[in-house]
């Protein structure tokens, strides 16, 4: 037997064996949750923080069971199955599929101990769809059809299980469970290994910008963009002392190189779990921020998550339960060196979804580094980075693992944001090594984790970032020359750290950083200045970092766009020209901001490329001024010293030096 009951502004199904629950959220939108126990958890994690006062049109009758909030409706048949319809456009876009159409419903369920449930969600697929988002991948796609996608966090793979649907809809699995999604031929399906119920959230919109607004509506729109942050930031592996870190900056000064940031990694504490620097390398702290705050510098400082058992904070730790637990053996979750740990250590996680423990993360960052002027964090190894990861050995204040796993990034920077709030910090932003749904209304600046240094890696960083933020994560960035590898001396890696340079200067974050050849006893690894890499490579770069100097006031002009639309600064073509059929198929451009497209070298040795103007505009070369109408390719020279990049209409950007 199945009853449909209208409860308040939302429609009700009780089924034989589950219960279901629609109800309006945001703009042309839904949430649609699902258990087959006795109730459906109100209070369960979610990315969904603003409801918004929407009036659902409700009906139940012999002929039909629907609800319809703005342009989207959702029937309901007489067995409970949905499909989701597009009012205005008069169309259905979406509907469930039975995994069996004798056996398997859509929403099936296997019992798990306790209140969680092994889920799985089918709906149909379709040939012409094209799928985008779905948080950060290395597989070089920009279209997610016909992939498979691991619902887990793993060092330069984030899960985000949000995307937009080339058919006018967008698709958030409101889950932080470990699972995957499969978007088949057959069908699209959703798998989560441990939760106690379905949860997910749909939209229709007419073009992607309407669908990325309404999500930036339901899960948070990123604040203010710091104007500081868009200068240019300096990195390597790491600087082992003060005097060091001080000595690049003046030489940043001296060469009159911009500099907006430069940035203390790894091991300048004196244990992990400590969070405080080491008095033999970093004597004056505050004095040195207050030296470099002179030449406009701000000094980031990485904070890891871990904590050692001999740190001065674990037993207190220990003791209020702010350390994940596992449930059989150990508490340890990850084996690395540390500062005296000769070879090698246990170290363990604290708890990112305990409020207590992230109160206490913060105080200890606050003494241990804020106090002394710094109010710039590097959030690494958030996923949390273990090893071996298995999060069904987990236990989380949250809940178990397998069920919670996926929310640790976003609550790890919630709890640094609410810190930096209390402090009266207006425009705080953080650098995560990962991130979930709605992470970005926490300041999370995200990077792409530990990248090879090829050419085949910088081209996967292109549609990493335009997938990162159709996934409503706006502000990102990778390490310019990648991460693991590339010789400063390498004629073939000063190539590859040109033309990754001239990529970085138009993604949101302009950063170098890297893990170079040779490596060194004190894990300094090798040089990576910008004037590391020989005098040709120098003067090219040299003239990249003025470029993105010329940038930053129309950088911050289209970063306000972002945070008041949720449309993100870089973006794929599609973004800006949904009626132009081309630009979904296009990889490797993207525009930046309203005004500019890129088209940058991907591939070593090449010095020309061909590159898809859309339709609908006319578009101006910015080197040679040659004007072209849109709805065509071209082939452009592409010198080593040059990125391809074009003007949109009658549009002027400070793109040439002026003589």
């Amino acid at each position: 037997m199945v009853e449909f009951i209208k409860k308040a502004n939302s429609l009700f199904c009780a089924l034989e064996n589950e219960f279901l629950e629609i109800e309006p959220w945001g703009r042309n939108a839904m949430r649609v949750r699902c258990t087959p126990s006795r109730e459906i958890k109100q209070d369960w994690i979610s990315a969904l923080i603003n409801k918004g006062d929407f009036q659902a049109e409700i009906i139940i009758n012999e002929n039909e069971v629907s609800i319809q909030n703005g342009h989207i409706k959702i029937n309901l048949s007489s067995r409970g199955e949905l499909s989701f319809i597009n009012t205005k456009k008069g169309q259905e876009f979406l509907k469930e599929k039975a995994i069996h159409p004798l056996s398997i419903p859509a929403r099936a369920y296997k019992d798990l101990k306790g209140d969680l449930y092994h889920i799985d969600c089918s709906f149909e697929a379709y040939d012409d769809e094209h799928i985008y988002g779905l948080g950060q991948h290395q597989h070089g796609r920009l279209d997610q059809k016909g992939c498979v996608i691991e619902l887990i966090q793993r060092n330069t793979e984030i899960s985000i299980p949000f995307f937009v649907s080339s058919k006018g809809y967008g698709f958030l699995w409101n889950n932080p469970a470990i699972g995957r999604v499969e978007l088949g031929n057959t069908a699209t399906h959703w798998v989560a290994e441990a939760a106690p119920q379905i949860d997910y959230w749909i939209t229709a919109g007419d073009t992607p910008a309407e669908i990325m607004s309404n999500y930036a509506d339901v899960s948070g729109h990123a604040p203010t963009f710091p104007e500081w942050a868009s200068g240019f930031w300096q990195s390597k592996l790491r600087y082992a002392s003060q005097a060091e870190v001080e000595a690049v900056a003046r030489e940043y000064h001296e060469r009159n190189l911009p500099l907006s940031v430069i940035v203390v990694d790894f091991f300048h504490w004196t244990r992990q779990g400590d969070w405080q620097f080491d008095p033999q390398f970093w004597p004056d702290p505050a004095g040195m921020v207050k030296r470099l705050q002179k030449l406009g510098i701000k000094v980031m400082v990485s904070f890891w998550p871990t904590v050692n058992r001999l740190s001065n904070n674990f037993a207190e730790m220990w003791h209020k339960k702010y350390i994940i637990r596992n449930k059989s053996g150990s508490a340890a979750q990850m084996y690395f060196v540390d500062v005296q740990a000769e070879e090698g250590i246990y170290q363990h996680y604290y708890d990112a979804t305990h409020p207590g423990a992230r109160k206490f993360i913060w105080e200890r960052a606050k003494k241990g580094y804020y106090k002394h002027g710094i109010d710039v964090f590097w959030l690494d190894a958030c996923e949390p980075e273990m090893s071996p990861f298995m999060p069904e050995n987990l236990r989380f204040y949250a809940g178990d693992g397998e069920a919670v796993a996926n929310s640790y990034p976003k609550y790890h920077v919630q709890g640094f944001y609410e810190g930096f709030k209390e402090e009266g910090e207006e425009a705080p932003l953080f650098l995560c090594r990962s991130a979930w749904a709605g992470s970005q209304q926490y300041g999370a600046a995200v990077w792409s984790g530990d990248i090879q240094s090829t050419f085949s890696a910088l081209r996967a960083q292109v549609t990493a970032g335009l997938n990162m933020g159709l996934s409503g994560i706006p502000w990102w960035t990778c390490d310019i020359g990648g991460f693991r590898g590339g010789e400063s001396t390498s004629h073939d890696f000063r190539e590859l750290i040109i033309r990754w340079f001239q990529y970085g200067a138009f993604c949101p974050i302009f950063r170098l950083h890297g893990h170079r050849l040779p490596n060194t006893d004190d894990f300094s690894g090798g040089p990576n200045e910008v004037w590391s890499f020989g005098e040709e490579a120098y003067q090219i770069i040299q003239r990249t970092m003025a470029l993105r100097e010329r940038m930053r006031p129309y950088i911050m002009e289209q970063m306000a766009i972002t945070s008041e639309t949720g449309t993100p600064l870089m973006r794929a073509l599609f973004v800006d020209f949904p009626s132009d059929a081309v630009c979904y198929q296009i990889a490797d451009q993207y525009m930046f901001g309203t005004d500019l497209l890129v088209a940058p070298v991907l591939d070593a040795k090449k010095h020309s490329r061909k590159v898809y103007l859309p339709d609908n505009s006319y578009w101006k070369e910015a080197w040679t001024d040659t004007v072209y109408k849109g709805g065509q390719w071209i082939t452009v020279d592409a010198p080593l010293d040059q990125i391809p990049l074009f003007l949109r209409g009658e549009v002027n950007l400070p793109i040439k030096e002026k003589i």
